[in-house]
């Protein structure tokens, strides 16, 4: 499943560090988020203008059948609202509280990235507590799996529903290559000896970004100041060396690192094209999708590196001024259901992974995930379990202006 793509760095900076005010907003009193037979009646007839990225035909195809069953059973109208940027969707709800809009927002449900709900949990543009009242919220089960509570480390305190997983993942063309490198470091070994097969995506793009953050990571040994508010000393300190890897690592990428691919998608082609044999992917299903459809050889295979890769939740917020917070509710909790993340889990449908603790589930409910069973071109679910956690939501936008900085020029 392809991910959100970040907001610019104009918009991030201006929403971390300006706070507006608050005196009018509306609050979770307004509504009675425990009573969800009443939220169920006065979600009927409401239409839910539901903000998220429209760039992934599957994913498109998914929320048609999401709106399909829920008119059906709750008489809710779910408009899909196809967005490039999560920052569009940012910069709208901060135009609305500018233009003192706090009842009428044109927004009920976004699908946000932990750096913009850090910068929308500041400025208090969103509704709630909430989340943790829906009746598929236990189906996660936080209190075994606290990332879903926490998104980038900023605890979610009730704004945002858990909707699927993400972990960076590898993949290879084992017709070519047959070992692949394990760590961030035999990577740079690996491109240096078998120079053009390797390229990662331009930032700010999610997956290039996501990249930056896991070689930041394992180089600098977790330096717990990654897991706090970036400060200048700080960055310049624990960043040094990671500027020393890309520079040496750069001259040996895809057409020697005078070309960046700008997404996902453009890497699994130049994977299909034979140009590269090494890639990677937020989805980690991505892979195995791509070899069901024909856009990917059936030798690629998917593996997470030695130490583990990066891993969040994608979760859904409703903004502070949304118009029908009931009906958004109501379709947060249905997608959170055992039925919806079962058919989301399908390669067949969207091909995510399930926020659901399926070892908690009766077996008649796990059979529904038996179509994301092991397959050739998917990583195990033992290395699946080595996850780590993303940097505090500040070091996205600082590493992303650096790079920029450093390596557009040339």
């Amino acid at each position: 499943m392809a991910q959100l793509r970040p907001s610019s760095p104009l918009i991030r900076i201006f929403l971390l560090f300006v706070l507006l005010p608050h005196s009018s907003l509306t609050t979770a009193q307004a509504i009675d988020v425990a009573d969800w037979s009443a939220l169920e009646q006065q979600a009927r007839g409401q239409t839910v203008y539901f903000n998220a990225w429209g760039g992934e035909p599957r994913i498109n195809s998914y929320l048609n059948w999401v709106a399909q069953t829920l008119e059906q059973r709750f008489d809710i109208n779910l408009q899909h609202v196809k967005v490039a940027d999560t920052g569009e969707t940012v910069s709208k709800i901060v135009a609305e509280r500018q233009a003192g809009n706090d009842t009428n927002g044109s927004i009920d449900l976004l699908w946000v990235n932990g750096e913009n709900f850090a910068a929308l949990k500041q400025n208090k543009l969103l509704f709630g507590p909430w989340a943790e009242e829906q009746p598929n919220f236990s189906l996660v089960n936080a209190d075994r799996f606290p990332e879903m509570r926490e998104d980038f480390t900023v605890p979610t305190d009730g704004l945002e529903s858990p909707w699927t997983r993400s972990q960076l993942v590898f993949y290879h063309d084992s017709q070519w290559l047959v070992e692949p490198p394990q760590t961030i470091a035999a990577i740079l070994d690996w491109s240096t000896s078998n120079p053009g097969e390797f390229t990662y995506p331009r930032p700010p793009a999610f997956l290039g970004s996501t990249f930056l953050k896991q070689a930041v990571l394992e180089i600098s040994n977790n330096d717990p100041a990654l897991f706090a508010p970036v400060t200048d000393d700080e960055f310049q300190r624990v960043t040094t060396a990671l500027w020393d890897y890309l520079d040496a690592l750069h001259p040996t990428l895809l057409r020697a690192g005078r070309y960046f691919p700008n997404s996902a998608a453009e890497l699994r082609r130049l994977m299909g094209d034979g140009e590269i044999s090494l890639a990677l992917a937020f989805n980690p299903n991505e892979a195995l999708l791509s070899v069901r459809t024909g856009e990917l050889p059936d030798s690629v295979r998917t593996y997470v590196l030695q130490g583990g890769t990066i891993g969040n939740v994608s979760f859904l917020a409703i903004p502070y001024n949304a118009q029908h917070k009931a009906a958004a509710m109501i379709t947060a909790n249905f997608l959170l259901s055992i039925e919806a993340q079962a058919r989301a889990s399908d390669p067949n449908h969207m091909g995510s992974t399930t926020v659901i603790s399926i070892e908690d589930l009766d077996a008649s409910a796990r059979q529904q995930f038996d179509s994301v069973s092991t397959d050739l071109a998917a990583a195990s679910l033992e290395e699946l379990s080595r996850k780590l956690q993303e940097p505090h939501p500040s070091w996205t936008p600082a590493l992303e202006r650096a790079w920029i900085q450093r390596y557009s020029a040339r």
